[in-house]
């Protein structure tokens, strides 16, 4: 009886947890514009968190980057980073998909089953594959990408002028050390 009742409760949890998630992927703004095409084989590799709207786990973080690998119908995602409190590496390993088929832009990313966020590319160094900018359609979450620990002034003000063009609050950017 007591393992029904905390099964019971669990699942309850669960079922409320999924309904928070995508109450808070769901979004009264204007659709999210995202660059037209990526190729995933220029896109795969290490980019640096530039600044961010940081997710809970990401605080106190420094260093922090992403690297993603094709894996068949996946991309692989490993997000590392260095708590500055104590010096120790926090990282994740998760997988990310199209959210439609034919539109690479728009992605999935899960790193706990059955919990998946939107990942948009929003702007993109389509020349050389040197920057990126990634939104949610609810504006909640943003990053600034770099395939180096820093980014050139100029491009990084015009990045953050874009965001807030699109009704990002980018007041509450913080930006990332790399040492």
């Amino acid at each position: 009886m007591k393992l029904e009742f905390e099964k019971g409760w669990l699942l309850a949890a669960l079922m409320v947890g999924v309904y928070l998630l995508v109450s808070a992927c769901k979004s009264t703004n204007p659709p999210l514009p995202v660059v037209e095409q990526i190729d995933l084989n220029r896109y795969q590799g290490r980019w640096y968190e530039i600044a961010s709207f940081p997710l809970r786990p990401q605080k106190n973080c420094t260093g922090t980057y992403a690297e993603y690998t094709l894996q068949g119908e996946y991309i692989r995602v490993y997000n590392h980073c260095i708590d500055s409190t104590n010096g120790k590496v926090k990282d994740i390993t998760g997988k990310a998909w199209p959210e439609n088929e034919g539109d690479n832009a728009r992605l999935l990313v899960q790193f706990f089953w059955p919990f998946k966020a939107p990942y948009h590319v929003i702007a993109l160094d389509t020349a050389n594959y040197q920057y990126a900018m990634v939104g949610t359609p609810n504006r909640k979450y943003l990053w600034l990408l770099s395939r180096t620990p820093q980014m050139d002034a100029a491009l990084q003000e015009s990045l953050v002028s874009y965001a807030t063009s699109l009704g990002f609050d980018t007041q509450r950017l913080l930006f990332t050390v790399h040492r």
